[in-house]
């Protein structure tokens, strides 16, 4: 008796959710200009701020999936809802725990892989095309992106700086990098048209409607 209580307790729930207008109007809006050729990998980042932050950065430029790998003793911080604003609510995360195994996922999506290295073959963020579908991967706090993650990426890139120090913290690069992207996104009208099939598309109004 009580089960079937709350079962239907949780349906009711459940309904108004998705009786809400203005709610599901957001819903649609956002999801009309998400960008699923569009992707972050993080590498073995360690702290929740800056894992939150990322979180936050993609969600807001329209990134639906992020990639995290993580190995050799690192695991996923746990986040608090405070810190990631709940952008993690709406950001879907995919996980791995090799470099290999995710480039794999990547380029079998059609995807061109960019990691954030400064080495002599480097290119300006600013040179990259991310109108096409690409990945940009960044790596841990201390060591920055593994050897293996810059050896197998098609190319990397730098954010060009005037600075003393030459480093940005992980979640600000991330966050330029991404805004990169939405900019050469929006100028080509890229968040105009919807980048899913009808029926995806309406499966995720769905799915976002019950979160």
């Amino acid at each position: 008796m009580e089960e079937n209580i709350n079962t239907q307790a949780n349906q009711l729930v459940e309904l108004s959710k998705l009786a809400m207008p203005k709610r599901l109007e957001k819903i649609k809006q956002v999801l009309s200009k998400r960008q699923p050729s569009l992707t972050v990998v993080l590498e073995n980042v360690h702290d929740p701020h800056n894992v939150s932050a990322v979180f936050r950065s993609c969600d807001a430029v329209g990134i639906i999936e992020v990639c995290l790998v993580y190995y050799n003793g690192y695991h996923f911080p746990d986040l608090g809802e405070k810190s990631s604003a709940s952008a993690r609510k709406w950001v879907d995360q995919r996980k791995f725990s090799s470099i290999k195994e995710c480039y794999e996922y990547l380029r079998n999506n059609g995807m061109k892989i960019y990691s954030t290295d400064m080495n002599s073959e480097a290119v300006s963020l600013y040179k990259l095309d991310l109108k096409h579908p690409v990945a940009l991967v960044f790596g841990n706090e201390h060591s920055g992106v593994s050897t293996e993650a810059v050896k197998l990426a098609d190319g990397n890139f730098i954010i060009p700086q005037v600075g003393m120090i030459q480093s940005l913290n992980i979640s600000v690069a991330c966050a330029v990098s991404v805004y990169e992207a939405f900019r050469q996104r929006e100028e080509a009208g890229m968040y105009n048209q919807i980048q899913f099939e009808e029926k995806t598309y309406n499966s995720m109004i769905k799915d976002w409607a019950l979160k």
